[in-house]
């Protein structure tokens, strides 16, 4: 198609000379556009991620707590003499 049969005039015309044929929004408007974010809610909870390393962070210490109670247990019962021979509290009695 050529410029005259759009703008209905004859052979080439100045710019300023031509109708203004200007693009608009459609009847109504645009429709809207969803800009926000839409995470989906996969797996657990803050709380839950927070309640559980609670737990496991409780279960060391206490295993910890176990440990150092057993460990304590046989430096109470090696005694060492000043010799370097280690002796059990039975065998210091006599």
């Amino acid at each position: 198609m050529t410029e005259a049969f759009i703008r209905k005039k004859p052979g080439m015309a100045s710019v300023k000379d031509m109708p203004l044929l200007q693009d608009g929004p459609p009847p109504g408007g645009f429709a809207p556009v969803r800009y926000t974010r839409r995470i989906p809610t996969k797996g657990p909870s803050a709380v839950a991620i927070f309640l559980t390393a609670l737990g496991a962070f409780s279960y060391g210490l206490y295993e910890v707590g176990k440990g150092n109670k057993i460990r304590r247990g046989t430096q109470r019962r090696e005694v060492h003499c000043s010799d370097g021979h280690s002796t059990s509290p039975a065998s210091r009695r006599r």
